[in-house]
């Protein structure tokens, strides 16, 4: 059974915490719907806790924090400052050595003046001669020291300028590698202009390498398109004369029951290939990229699923609410039916359930499904998003699938610029966390 409460309205309980079902646990009654405040599980956000480290530590771990234009600029500026405060003081003792030099005073007294009157007289001119020196000697330090500074200012500015031009092409190398995608590679190409140079040499290494790229991708993209032909069309091929074979009324039974397990294995060889053919197409840039709405999706997936579900006995429970997004909605509906035919699968032998909900939360859209279902060590939920990876086994038993559920989910988010995380319920199950960017 499905239970849908009304697709507009906001969800009145909440789901999912791992750790709703402890008291059901521990009664050994059935799991009850989980209860509490509104949560999304997931990892914890981020936290930052105070820096234990000193100031002069936090300043000395300052320069790798500076960008390296500014480094530069800070560079040419800190360069010129140098000289120019070595010129002055070059300057400094050029003047004085010729204000000593050549600034002399000659005092010349009638006769008869008196020794102790001429002697107090020289002493002035003296004092006169030194005190004027140093009175031109401390205006030259002071002019010189403001000069300084507006030059100094000045060298600053224009040093980060002379930095921005000599960056401007590992600007234009960033510029070209952000905008790089599988669809633009065969075109986009930096194609620095100017002089031999080592920057030059660096983007036409770089050009040289997207042109490798290039010729990666289309090898793909053809592999792709050929094992989608050759391989599922002697699968058809298979299926068809097993069906035909089968359909014979002189055929014995252990014909016709050998028949059926081929059938059942060339079946699961067709799902197989149609799970990695789905998995490379995930992992390449999105082909399609419109409006669409999460519920609209998760909806759709859960109508495909629910026959799935009655058949073991699975209760599934949905709180939809509106989620805007931009993607392609063939894969974001794979990717859900993956979630809710995983939980279905993996889910307790009698009265299992599994919860889907889909919102906004902080800003990102959310997609969460959970299930009741065996104990998962935490320390194995990252495997599972691994190719051919199941529970406790290296390789896929093939009663249930081929294991490549949760690799086609995460590759489907992450084309599409999201994440997905999973942790374990207490009392058995997963809770799976889809976020993905608002529109």
């Amino acid at each position: 059974m499905t239970e849908r409460p009304d697709r507009e309205s906001v969800p009145t309980h909440p789901m999912i915490s791992p750790h709703s079902e402890r008291k059901a646990v521990r009664a050994g009654q059935g799991p009850p719907p989980p209860s509490g405040p509104p949560v999304w599980d997931g990892p914890p956000p981020p936290s930052h806790p105070p820096d234990p480290r000193g100031t002069m530590e936090r300043m000395r771990d300052l320069p790798g924090k500076v960008s390296i234009r500014w480094r530069l600029a800070l560079t040419y500026s800190g360069m010129f400052f140098l000289a120019g405060a070595l010129l002055l003081v070059v300057i400094y003792f050029i003047v004085r050595s010729v204000l000593y030099t050549g600034f002399v005073y000659e005092l010349k007294l009638p006769n008869g003046t008196p020794s102790d009157l001429a002697a107090y007289l020289e002493t002035q001119v003296k004092l006169l001669r030194v005190n004027g020196i140093n009175e031109v000697l401390d205006t030259l330090v002071r002019q010189s020291i403001l000069g300084l500074l507006g030059v100094g200012i000045l060298a600053v500015i224009f040093g980060y300028f002379v930095a921005d031009r000599a960056l401007r092409p590992v600007s234009q190398m960033t510029s070209t590698a952000r905008k790089l995608s599988e669809s633009t590679l065969a075109h986009q190409r930096i194609d620095l202009q100017g002089p031999n140079d080592e920057l030059k040499e660096l983007a036409d290494t770089f050009d040289d390498m997207l042109i490798r790229l290039n010729v990666a991708f289309d090898a793909q993209r053809r592999f792709v398109a050929n094992a989608s032909h050759e391989l599922r069309t002697p699968l058809t091929i298979n299926r068809t004369v097993l069906e035909i074979a089968l359909s014979d009324p002189e055929a014995s039974e252990d014909l016709k029951a050998l028949g059926r397990t081929l059938l059942e294995v060339n079946a699961r060889n067709e799902k197989l290939i149609e799970g990695l053919l789905l998995l490379a197409r995930s992992e390449r840039e999105l082909a399609v990229r419109k409006p669409v709405d999460i519920m609209d999706v998760a909806q759709t997936a859960v109508e495909q699923v629910t026959p799935f579900a009655e058949e073991h006995g699975v209760t599934l429970t949905t709180e939809l609410v509106s989620a805007p997004t931009i993607g392609d909605p063939v894969l974001l509906e794979r990717s859900v039916s993956n979630l809710l035919e995983n939980a279905v699968k993996y889910n307790v032998p009698e009265n299992g359930k599994v919860w889907i909900r889909t919102g906004m939360a902080d800003g990102a859209l959310v997609v969460q499904v959970a299930n009741t279902g065996q104990h998962v060590p935490a320390y194995e939920v990252n495997s599972l998003f691994e190719p051919f990876r199941r529970l406790n086994a290296d390789r896929v038993d093939s009663a249930k699938g081929a294991g490549l559920g949760l690799s086609i989910v995460r590759a489907v988010v992450q084309a599409h610029g999201g994440t997905v995380n999973a942790v374990p319920r207490e009392g058995g199950g997963l809770v799976v966390t889809i976020r993905l960017p608002r529109r």
